[in-house]
């Protein structure tokens, strides 16, 4: 389906007549999220328009890598992409959780639960295998470039009008997703406010290659101004994530290359030998923000629209990877039941699942940063004393480690097959 098959209207101040081409669904967003949304509607009978503002080179070209827990894997096998992503991302088979200079290690192992941690994977080596993927699938238009430029909820569609080279389009479909990232447009639009705040702290991150191997191992090293992450890549080469206090993570984001590795280093450790940095580094803000609703009538949020947490233990994409799945889910069961897909009761189905578990993470990765972002004695001595109890209590481990890579939520149906 090619966008001249969309009806054309001219751009003028007039309302735009709203007969153009009818999907079941719209996705505002062809990032991660939306891609996994709309490769997960694969074989639903459902209409799928799929709408991304960038480029398709320009986004696969980010520079980010995240963190894929256990749950995301099996979500993507079941979807049928996981064969294609696998062979460029890292299996980490082992976890060391540590406090400072605390001796007090806890590890994590693939013995813990007789199953992968988790892998660890660029934002190239995800979102390609998925835009190629929905590229195969029939029931699925993907417009890219394309912008929304206005939407008009009605009793039983919503009107959506797109803007592509230049000229507007105007299509109508019975829901709208949106996955189109913290500062969403569509949900500020449809008037869903949001709490949290913004943290005290921002996050640099990098790629190094080290000296020695780095047996895919992912390191999380709890610092007083912050966590300190080291996650393993493909080719002997590692993430890092380093939070900080805002004026320190500018002030070490501007030391030269040499400094910036000393300080590095510090943190690091000598265990994996001298470090080469590899690319520029990057300072961002870090915020926890949870949607009052992720749903309305015929609108839906997913991903960071719908929440944002704390980089603490790598949770955020692997929330949007579960929404996705979820929604799927739903409106799909709802789709075979001849129900209406767009209908707030269908819909709220979506929210009871994914809200309570989502604020759950949220909290989770709050707290964790709290408790060891300090120096109060006090605190100190709780955090680790319930590190030595994690390290020697098996089923509280076990428990943690299950909550923090997904398997102690709701599974999705995706992730069974």
């Amino acid at each position: 389906m090619t966008i001249t098959q969309l009806e054309q209207i001219s751009p003028q101040p007039t309302p735009p007549d709203l007969r153009g081409y009818e999907y079941d669904l719209v996705i505002v967003g062809g990032g991660i999220i939306g891609l996994t949304l709309a490769s997960a509607l694969k074989d639903s009978g459902l209409s799928v328009l799929l709408i991304e503002a960038k480029v398709a080179s320009a986004a696969v070209a980010k520079g980010q890598a995240y963190a894929v827990h256990q749950l995301s894997s099996l979500i993507y096998q079941g979807i049928g992409v996981w064969d294609k992503m696998l062979p460029q991302i890292a299996k980490y088979c082992r976890v060391r959780l540590s406090d400072a200079d605390y001796p007090n290690v806890v590890e994590f192992t693939t013995d813990d639960i007789d199953t992968a941690l988790g892998y660890v994977a660029e934002h190239q080596a995800l979102l390609q295998p998925l835009q190629e993927f929905v590229q195969n699938c029939p029931n699925v238009t993907y417009l890219c470039p394309a912008e929304v430029v206005n939407t008009q909820y009605q009793k039983d569609i919503v009107a959506i009008d797109i803007k592509v080279a230049d000229q507007l389009y105007s299509v109508r479909s019975k829901l709208l997703i949106a996955a189109d990232g913290a500062r969403s447009p569509i949900r500020q639009a449809a008037g869903i406010k949001t709490s949290g705040w913004k943290y005290w702290q921002s996050c640099i991150v990098a790629f190094v290659k080290p000296e020695k191997p780095h047996n895919n191992t992912a390191y999380e090293r709890f610092w007083s101004s912050g966590p300190f992450a080291i996650l393993p890549l493909p080719g002997n080469r590692c993430r890092i994530v380093w939070t900080a206090p805002h004026e320190e993570a500018k002030a070490l984001c501007a030391l030269d290359d040499e400094q910036f590795l000393a300080e590095l280093t510090r943190r690091y450790g000598e265990q994996m030998g001298k470090l080469e940095l590899l690319g520029d580094r990057f300072v961002f803000q870090v915020q926890l923000m949870q949607s009052d609703r992720y749903v309305l009538p015929r609108l839906a949020l997913i991903g960071d629209a719908a929440h944002n947490c704390h980089p603490v233990g790598g949770q955020g994409l692997n929330l949007g990877i579960r929404d996705a799945a979820a929604l799927a889910q739903v409106i799909q069961t709802a789709h075979q039941a001849g129900k209406d897909i767009g209908d707030i009761q269908i819909l709220k189905g979506y929210e009871r699942w994914r809200k309570l578990e989502n604020l759950t993470i949220l909290g989770f990765t709050d707290l964790l940063d709290r408790m060891f972002s300090n120096n109060f004695l006090p605190v100190v001595l709780v955090r680790r004393l319930g590190l030595w109890f994690l390290q020697r209590v098996p089923v509280l481990k076990v428990f943690m480690l299950k909550l923090m890579i997904g398997l102690k939520g709701r599974t999705p149906e995706l992730a069974k097959r």
